[in-house]
């Protein structure tokens, strides 16, 4: 079998080539999706993405898929039991936030009739398309995420700091940052093209 080239920071790890040769950078515009990564690199705030990524099971297990709706009417007793559970990152405070995002997210929803329409607006509806030859070399935050950072925040968003946002948008397709040499990134590509909002 022929071997591909990737972006440096999955190599060698099977879960992280997975996740990098299907989901990083693939524009999602699907609120339940947008909610999960939001939700996941919130948790991931201080610590590695590998960390989050082999823990995505519990974490989709232990809130309720996601289901914002849910996770917003979260009381103390559901964030002790959370609090308890050895498969997920036991951080009170981002336990917390994530019930007040997810109040937040409906929100949004209620005033843009999508979150996928809020965020995207911040790109145009349209991936942002970098030129990336060493993944060391990506930002970490740019002038994007502080705007969509400090547009959250006021909102009533808790740990969606600009260099959290900014891994949010690679994640989730907002803009392309694979290398330019990964196979993935013509591929990636190519899907911000077809896309419209």
């Amino acid at each position: 079998m022929e071997e591909v080239t990737r972006c440096g920071w999955c190599v060698g790890d099977p879960l992280y080539e997975a996740y990098h040769d299907h989901e990083w950078g693939v524009p999602v515009l699907d609120d339940d999706t947008l909610f999960e990564f939001l939700t996941l690199e919130t948790f991931q705030a201080g610590l590695s993405w590998i960390t989050v990524l082999r823990k995505r099971n519990n974490f989709r297990e232990a809130f309720d898929n996601f289901d914002y709706k849910k996770i917003a009417q979260y009381k103390d007793a559901k964030i002790t039991e959370l609090m308890q559970n050895a498969g997920i990152i036991r951080n009170q405070m981002k336990i917390r936030a994530t019930v007040t995002n997810a109040q937040a997210y409906m929100k949004i929803q209620d005033e843009f009739g999508s979150f996928s329409k809020y965020i995207w607006q911040f790109v145009e509806g349209t991936p942002i398309q970098n030129e990336i030859e060493n993944y060391k070399e990506a930002p970490a935050t740019t002038e994007i995420s502080d705007e969509l950072s400090k547009d959250l925040k006021k909102r009533g968003f808790k740990f969606v700091g600009s260099t959290v946002i900014y891994a949010h948008m690679q994640a989730t397709g907002m803009v392309n940052d694979h290398q330019v040499d990964c196979f993935r990134h013509k591929e990636v590509k190519k899907l911000g093209e077809k896309m419209a909002i």
